[in-house]
């Protein structure tokens, strides 16, 4: 459905998301992967899916694009009782943002941002995802093992821990992957 888009425009990818790439790829589209380094840093008076929107456009504005081109970025965050988790930058900080998410719901929020010359069109979606308790044997195993430290709230869905530790969720399963895939569909469909 969408190969008339990758004939008619040249996909970038903007993130080096091993799932973001899975993603696209599935869908059938053809895409480049180029990833900008950009600064994920958010204003302060932000809260829920304004935050992912407001990095997802960020990423996006760091590219100069040709008339042909559209430029796919994205973000994620997990809030569990008010708070962000972002990416942890530590095994400590992984085994924390576990134990806070252990027993517990919590939110995920991805937003897309499609940007071309002529358009722009950021879209965001919201999933309540429920997890058993775990154990520390079970944190300390899935943070060595999966090394979980370029993803927000220190897990990824469809790894062990998802598989596991996960027993309900409300929302799209690909949105807590990190790209709400049937509202970039549809935004797809526009262009």
């Amino acid at each position: 459905m969408l190969t008339e888009i990758s004939k008619k425009y040249e996909l970038i990818l903007g993130s080096a998301s091993p799932r973001r790439k899975q993603i696209l790829t599935d869908l059938g589209l053809t895409f480049k992967v180029k990833q900008q380094k950009v600064e994920e840093v958010f204003p302060n008076d932000l809260s829920g899916k304004a935050i992912a929107e407001y990095l997802a456009k960020l990423k996006a504005d760091a590219y100069t694009l040709n008339n042909n081109q559209i430029v796919i970025t994205g973000d994620t965050i997990v809030i569990q009782q008010g708070n962000v988790l972002g990416k942890p930058k530590s095994d400590n900080e992984a085994k924390q943002m576990l134990a806070a998410l252990s027993g517990n719901k919590h939110e995920v929020i991805s937003a897309i941002c499609l940007k071309s010359n002529q358009k722009i069109i950021v879209l965001s979606d919201c999933t309540q995802v429920y997890f058993n308790p775990l154990t520390t044997t079970e944190i300390a195993y899935y943070i060595s093992n999966y090394q979980p430290f370029d993803i927000a709230g220190a897990y990824g869905i469809q790894e062990w821990i998802g598989q596991i530790g996960i027993h309900k969720i409300e929302g799209s399963f690909y949105t807590v992957m990190g790209m709400p895939v049937h509202l970039l569909y549809q935004a797809l469909k526009t262009f």
